[in-house]
């Protein structure tokens, strides 16, 4: 059985919406990643590269026409390297790696590059055609988030809840309280100051450099949207759903934009073109669950592939789990049999903290995972996210370096 390898992930900054990132378009920004991994690994024929494999939530606006072939021509990839994107919402970055590994598993490539854009700020209004002449009720959906084109029968059957009310739905169902989810947002924010201190995701990040209209270009080179905060400031923020709500905007994910890319090779790739393996994939599941708890998708995906790879999450040393809300998040790990403060749980902080700029988090998570366990961060890293219209997916990583044991 052949056995596919991360050998190098890398990303952008998130940038917050409107913000940072804002300036560039989808299918550049795409490239930046893709530019750096072949920077870093100059001993690469390039040529040899079967395939791009990239996550794209949106695809309405500039990321349109598959971005993943628009990002490796203008990245300078040669020309017969093809590109495809691939689009599981949210799990759209982790379900391209995982197409990537299946891949070199099945036999059918050797190298390949994978992983997620997401340009939340770019994304356009679009505008239905009319269904009768001289119309004069058009539709106009703005495609940053969520729903738009609904069909009724899905609406009927299922409902169209937006994500902070299935995150509200959550709450309810599993009896998470305000207070804890302000505590949980708290740590995700602690996590990621205390890790951009010591240099652990500055490592996995490349500077971006944006042009501006007046001045010199603009050199962005560290996660924008984290910032300073308390449980009293935490708590004196009002709930985004409904008036006795619990989820706001302090413990949710933001708006982003972002772009990581890792490079997947098989051992045969690794020992022709002189890469080192830092990660083995050792599988993925999905799962699906009720629209309107979507948030809860992450259980069932790692229970399948914990149960098909003969492992159990106390083998885990590394747990990224997708921090869409706080009441999601915890809904998850108390399914799971976590405590609220398992020291493996986003060690780094997570998109409450860093943003989540959707077919980007899953390609981050697989990307932080990876430079932890490369950095001795135990034998096995489970990385899961849930999915919008009820999903979850879940890919474990196993450390090249070490063959037992569980880690910090």
């Amino acid at each position: 059985m052949k056995h596919a390898f991360i050998c190098d992930a890398i990303r952008t900054p998130v940038g917050r919406y409107g913000e940072a990132l804002a300036a560039i378009r989808a299918d550049d920004l795409a490239t930046l990643p893709i530019k750096a991994l072949m920077e870093r690994n100059p001993a690469v024929d390039w040529a040899a590269l079967n395939d791009v494999i990239l996550g794209c939530a949106n695809q309405a606006g500039e990321d349109n026409r598959n971005v993943a072939r628009m990002a490796a021509l203008l990245s300078g990839l040669p020309e017969s390297v093809s590109g495809c994107t691939v689009n599981r919402l949210c799990g759209s970055g982790m379900e391209a790696v995982a197409s990537a590994a299946r891949a070199i598993v099945a036999g059918e490539a050797e190298l390949l590059i994978a992983g997620g854009v997401e340009s939340m700020s770019r994304a356009p209004f679009v505008v239905a055609k009319a269904t009768e002449a001289f119309a004069r009720q058009p539709e106009i959906y703005d495609t940053t988030i969520g729903w738009r084109f609904v069909n009724k029968r899905m609406q009927e059957r299922y409902g169209i809840e937006s994500m902070p009310e299935t995150a509200e739905n959550l709450a309810g169902q599993f009896s998470i309280s305000r207070q804890d989810q302000d505590r949980f947002a708290l740590w995700s924010q602690e996590k990621t100051a205390a890790a951009q201190a010591d240099g652990r995701l500055p490592a996995e990040i490349i500077p971006v450099t944006v042009p501006r209209r007046k001045g010199e270009p603009m050199v962005v080179a560290r996660d924008e949207p984290p910032r300073a905060t308390s449980l009293e400031k935490l708590s004196q923020l009002k709930p985004i759903v409904r008036p006795q709500g619990t989820v706001t905007a302090g413990n949710a994910s933001g708006i982003n934009d972002g772009a990581a890319a890792l490079l997947i090779a098989s051992e045969t790739a690794v020992s022709r073109h002189g890469l080192t393996a830092r990660a083995r994939i050792l599988g993925a599941a999905v799962a699906g669950v009720a629209p309107a708890i979507m948030g809860i998708g992450p259980v069932p995906a790692t229970r399948k592939l914990l149960e098909r790879l003969g492992l159990s999450l106390g083998d885990m040393a590394i747990i990224e789990l997708n921090e869409a809300f706080a009441a999601q998040a915890l809904a998850c790990t108390r399914q799971l049999g976590l405590a609220d403060n398992d020291p493996r749980i986003n060690p780094q902080g997570g998109a409450i903290a860093l943003g989540h700029p959707l077919a980007m988090s899953g390609a981050r998570l697989l990307t932080t995972a990876a430079h932890q366990l490369a950095r001795g961060g135990g034998r096995y890293a489970l990385c899961t996210m849930c999915i919008g219209v009820g999903q979850g997916i879940a890919v474990v990583l196993e450390n090249c370096g070490k063959t037992s044991g569980a880690g910090g």
